[in-house]
């Protein structure tokens, strides 16, 4: 008997470990399985999730924001309205043109203003009457001359070729305390309403 039970124990012995070994088997296929995974050549699955949260966090940081951009106003950088042009003996007869880009602001000094009967400065707004296209001074035609439409005004500013309907509009004007010419564009003077008789709408010299 005891030499028939130890026969039968080691007999038993070796099916055991073959059936730890065959079930070990499925769990070492996905061991490998899974270090497969993490080993591919371009991304592991972690590396692949950490991209996706950061993508998805991107993605929600510009919707967020713009979100937030509606919540504030547009701010525009427009020049200031009054600003200094210089000394009156700094200009000679006819356009000057320095502060056209910077202001929209023609200066012209004539020996005869139209409406003052005087000689002095006019400033003169660089904004065409028809669409508020921006006129460029022809200097050897003696004219202004829009591009868009063809609009043609006299060095007065009065409208005589193309669609504008009106002369172009003059700013106020003045002499400052230290002498300089000091120009206004918050305040406008249309000759066709006779403003252009406005002691404010020219600077006599």
């Amino acid at each position: 008997m005891p030499d028939l039970a130890g026969k039968t124990t080691n007999a038993a012995s070796p099916g055991g470990a073959a059936a730890k070994a065959a079930a070990a088997r499925p769990a070492a296929a996905a061991a490998a399985s899974r270090a497969a995974d993490d080993t591919s050549p371009l991304l592991t699955r972690r590396a692949w999730m950490g991209l996706a949260w950061g993508a998805f966090s991107a993605a929600s940081a510009a919707a967020l924001a713009a979100t937030g951009r509606f919540m504030f106003p547009n701010v525009l950088n427009e020049p200031p309205q009054q600003f200094k042009a210089g000394f009156p003996n700094e200009y000679g007869i006819g356009v000057d043109e320095r502060w056209k880009e910077k202001f929209g602001i023609w200066l012209v000094r004539t020996p005869d203003d139209i409406e003052q009967h005087a000689g002095g400065f006019y400033a003169l707004m660089t904004v065409c009457t028809h669409l508020g296209c921006t006129p460029n001074y022809l200097s050897a035609e003696n004219k202004f001359k829009c591009p868009c439409h063809g609009s043609g005004y006299r060095l007065t500013g009065v409208n005589f070729e193309g669609p504008a309907p009106r002369p172009l509009e003059r700013a106020r004007v003045a002499l400052s305390d230290d002498g300089q010419i000091l120009v206004d564009k918050s305040r406008k003077f249309q000759y066709e309403l006779g403003q252009w008789k406005d002691p404010d709408s020219f600077l006599k010299a």
